[in-house]
């Protein structure tokens, strides 16, 4: 009588296995990211420039009173320019260390349910090569591979101390809505 009770644990086990990712495009690939670092997606927002600001910044945006750096992915991770497939640009808010920050991608695709144990770490020569080591591991998905990405490691101290200082001028310009 125990033994059917057993087997629906096992199941929630399972289900509790799943990591819930959200996933998008730079180009031809596809990354993901932890689902709950994700605090909203928006398309079609301002981006005011920064002066002497890194080169993968793209500016901020005034989001509901609060001013919100954005970073430039493709330029982050050094990767092939092109332009969005659309032409519009994506911008994914994330919780980032406790720092909200905007990252720009081409296109968000969707939230993916994908087993804990089908992602399989990088390959030890391209984390190598790395300066941080922001790849955590690798998937299939519908005949592709997904990019898992931690985007709490995607920046360097000094990038994180630049963004801060941004953060401070934000607090600065802040407008009320």
């Amino acid at each position: 009588m125990n033994e059917p009770y057993l087997n629906q644990e096992t199941d929630q086990e399972e289900k509790e296995k799943l990591m819930q990712l959200v996933g998008f495009e730079i180009g031809r690939e596809m990354f993901g990211v932890d689902i709950l670092m994700v605090q909203e997606i928006i398309r079609e927002t301002p981006i005011t420039p920064i002066p002497n600001a890194p080169d993968f910044i793209e500016g901020v945006i005034n989001l509901r009173g609060n001013i919100i750096p954005v970073i430039d992915l493709r330029r982050r991770l050094n990767l092939r320019h092109a332009e969005a497939p659309d032409g519009n640009i994506w911008i994914m808010i994330l919780n980032v260390e406790g720092r909200v920050t905007g990252f720009i991608v081409d296109s968000v695709t969707q939230v993916l349910k994908v087993p804990a144990n089908s992602i399989k770490p990088p390959p030890d020569i391209v984390v190598s090569g790395l300066h941080s080591q922001y790849i955590t591991g690798v998937c299939r998905i519908d005949q592709r591979l997904l990019i898992l990405l931690d985007f709490d490691r995607i920046l360097l101290v000094e990038e994180i101390k630049k963004l801060r200082e941004i953060n401070s001028v934000g607090r600065e310009m802040r407008v009320v809505p």
